[in-house]
């Protein structure tokens, strides 16, 4: 016999899944008997076809323990998670199991993105349906196995259930009611939404069919929908009977989904009575109220992160943002920054509410200068006592780790002049030690600091007010994440490491803009990201989550893949992704392609010339931004090329005089189609990568080349937009938008 602490169990798991030739199903566990969460170290599945399915499934030996936690995954060859199933699941085993006892783990493979589960997410569980369910943590008693019966263990989410509705299971034999309505066994909810339950059923009555039905408050019973499911002893060629067998059957079968319907609006446009100039975040409530009276469920917003970058009215814009933790002073609601407002400040404020109340629009400028204005002058005079309170002082520790670099880099774009921080010398870096300094007490500019601090401060607060009156009202409040942050931003000074600045991101040429989008936004370094697992996306996500019940994150594609442009363009058309697995130098010489100089560098004849500029101003052109090469050829003076330089400087002609405004613009779209009129892309970390530019069969470069060439690159091209990329993509996918998604519940 067998010492007690010799003792071991067959874990059997079993589930549906079909997976993409390389793939495979792995199960991956805490502690050292399922690998510690490292895929490496998982146990692999085997896959047999069965029926209609594809049955991923496995014998795993452990020592007898109380419990085991354990998570399906989908695996590459190369041991990468591709797909994660929807939860962990924590198996509590029964007491007293015979060495050699046997544990069936049958899961309903889910995804994350279930309805059902999506429906138990934040914003429906803490606020649509709130209240709804409020029994849950119910600890289910276990059973002990008997002689000839098994301890079968039921699990099912539903993120629908209304208020008194209960989950149960009918099901073919006594212990499950006979399939009689009124006989059914109860579950118990050990979540809001997940139920429990658990019963011994005989060995002879195996296998048995069931259903999950829900008990409703007015004592109808509502069957899921779909085929019968059945719970079997595992084909094991005559050896013993699993003494437990724990069937996550993943959510309820809803025949019809719940669907609600909600309201996007930017906050600025929600313009009331008490506004000056633009909506702000107490304009909410009345919204709040119109949507709870009308049905409507979510309440969608643009960006309110703070967006004035610099000083003007393209700050308007919400998804530049100058720091993704402070909120924007636009929304500030001036008469709820005390409650005894002097009288010559009221008189402002309702002086600038009516300036201000445009028939239509908003003045960005105007109403930011009158807000700071009047909400400094309040602050020198009422702002102390708010700066004592233990509710400031607790905000303030909460935010300390934003809110001082925050307001140092906004007194040091007022010193410089200009947010572009990699021009501000030895302060272009900066330490804890020079923020610490530069925030003390004793510098000149401390008091405008502590004012940036309460205007934050009251912000918190009203932005904290609107989302804690939609919960009550059963309205969530989505907000919106953008993608990028602006150059000159906190973000971007504080931690430089984390974006590449030499580059901006945006869209490439479509139907809309044949040229593309630049954003002017940095990219992302995602490997440095992935150092500390994320860390300022994670704290970007729990700041946001104070606030609003659920996310948008805009521009999603740029989690695995991002137009990348560079630096020196002001367009979107000579971008390229990334990731993406360029066009190696050996590849396109295999091809019989190789002058590369001909393929990246702008193709610029007297051909060429004549049809863009025409007979009169070609000559004109040429002499003045290109110079003559061997050949025929031109290529751009060097103050001229790059379409940013081309972009920004004044056009002349013929003996200097200024061409009037429309043929001015011809000649500088004239320059920058020729600045564009290239088949190849250099990479510039590297010489001996290519990237077809977007679209290169329509360049007159593409044109000239010879038939072969032509082909191959055209192939190349579409190759490279339309399927290289599609593993990679995939790949990074699942490298980023996991831990993402595990930071919060809210997306």
């Amino acid at each position: 016999m067998a010492l007690p602490n010799d003792r071991k169990l067959l874990v059997h798991f079993r589930t549906s899944y079909f997976t993409q030739w390389g793939e495979h199903v792995a199960v991956c566990g805490e502690g050292p008997l399922f690998g510690n969460w490292d895929v490496k170290k998982a146990h692999w599945l085997s896959c047999r076809h069965l029926g209609d399915e594809l049955l991923w499934e496995g014998l795993v030996p452990i020592p007898v323990v109380g419990e085991f936690t354990y998570r399906l995954a989908v695996v590459n060859e190369s041991f990468e998670v591709l797909k994660w199933a929807s939860e962990r699941h924590t198996v509590v085993l029964p007491e007293g199991l015979e060495d050699g006892a046997i544990v069936d783990v049958d899961e309903a493979w889910t995804d994350e993105g279930h309805p059902s589960l999506v429906l138990a997410r934040s914003a429906f569980a803490r606020v649509v349906w709130r209240n709804r369910n409020a029994a849950s943590g119910v600890r289910v008693q276990h059973q002990q196995p008997a002689p000839n019966e098994v301890v079968v263990r039921f699990q099912v989410h539903d993120g629908e259930l209304k208020a008194g509705e209960t989950v149960c299971i009918l099901g073919g034999t006594a212990q499950l009611g006979n399939w009689q309505l009124q006989e059914v066994l109860a579950m118990s909810p050990v979540s809001p939404s997940c139920w429990e339950a658990e019963v011994r059923l005989p060995l002879s009555s195996l296998p048995c069919t069931y259903k999950y039905g829900i008990r409703r408050a007015d004592g109808s019973l509502h069957l899921e929908a779909g085929e019968n499911r059945m719970v079997a002893l595992p084909a094991n060629d005559g050896a013993r009977a699993p003494a437990l067998v724990a069937r996550f059957d993943g959510c309820f079968r809803r025949a019809q989904r719940w669907r609600g319907a909600g309201v996007a609006a930017p906050v600025f446009s929600l313009r009331s009575a008490h506004s000056v100039g633009s909506g702000e975040f107490l304009d909410l409530i009345p919204l709040v109220d119109l949507c709870a009276a009308t049905g409507f469920s979510l309440i969608q917003v643009l960006p309110v992160s703070d967006t004035s970058v610099r000083g003007t009215w393209r700050d308007s814009y919400p998804y530049s943002s100058l720091c993704v933790f402070a909120l924007h002073p636009l929304y500030l609601r001036l008469q709820a920054l005390c409650d005894n407002m002097p009288d010559d400040i009221a008189a402002d404020i309702e002086a600038a509410r009516k300036a201000l109340d445009l028939p239509e629009g908003v003045d960005y400028e105007g109403t930011m200068e009158a807000k700071m204005r009047i909400a400094r002058a309040l602050f020198d005079r009422r702002g102390e006592a708010d700066l004592d309170s233990r509710e400031f002082q607790q905000f303030k520790a909460e935010s300390w780790d934003w809110l001082q670099p925050y307001s140092v880099f906004c007194m040091l774009r007022k010193v410089f002049g200009s947010g572009e921080h990699w021009n501000w010398g030895s302060l272009s870096s900066p330490t804890q030690e020079v923020l610490d300094r530069l925030s003390s007490p004793s510098h000149e500019w401390h008091t405008s600091m502590r004012f940036l601090w309460w205007l934050q401060y009251h912000l918190h607060r009203q932005l904290l007010q609107a989302s804690r009156y939609a919960a009550s009202r059963h309205v969530a409040l989505k907000g919106d994440l953008p993608i990028g942050v602006d150059k000159c931003s906190v973000d971007t000074w504080l931690c430089p490491k984390l974006f590449r600045m030499n580059v901006s991101t945006g869209a490439p040429p479509d139907y809309f803009d044949p040229n593309g989008q630049n954003w002017g936004f940095p990219t992302y370094n995602w490997e440095e990201m992935a150092k500390d697992g994320y860390l300022w996306w994670r704290r970007r996500l729990a700041h946001m989550a104070q606030y609003f019940h659920a996310y948008r994150i805009d521009h999603i594609l740029g989690f695995f893949r991002i137009w990348e442009i560079p630096g020196d363009c002001s367009s979107g058309i000579l971008g390229r992704f990334r990731p993406s697995i360029p066009l190696s130098r050996q590849e396109l010489e295999s091809k019989g392609i190789w002058d590369f100089d001909r393929l990246c560098q702008p193709w610029i004849t007297d051909e060429v010339l004549l049809e863009v500029f025409g007979a009169e101003l070609a000559p004109e052109v040429a002499a003045r931004y290109l110079q003559e090469q061997a050949g025929g050829r031109y290529r751009f003076r060097q103050q001229y090329a790059s379409e940013a330089a081309l972009a920004s400087v004044p056009v002349h002609c013929g003996l200097g005089a200024e061409l009037p405004p429309e043929e001015a613009e011809a000649v500088r779209r004239g320059l920058l189609a020729l600045r564009q009129n290239v088949v190849l892309l250099r990479d510039p970390e590297d010489p001996n990568a290519f990237y077809p530019r977007f679209a290169l069969h329509t360049t007159p470069s593409f044109k000239a080349l010879e038939p072969h060439w032509r082909d191959e690159l055209r192939h190349l091209h579409d190759d490279y937009f339309h399927h290289r990329q599609d593993s990679l993509w995939r790949l990074q996918s699942h490298r980023t938008l996991p831990a993402l998604l595990g930071a919060t519940d809210m997306l």
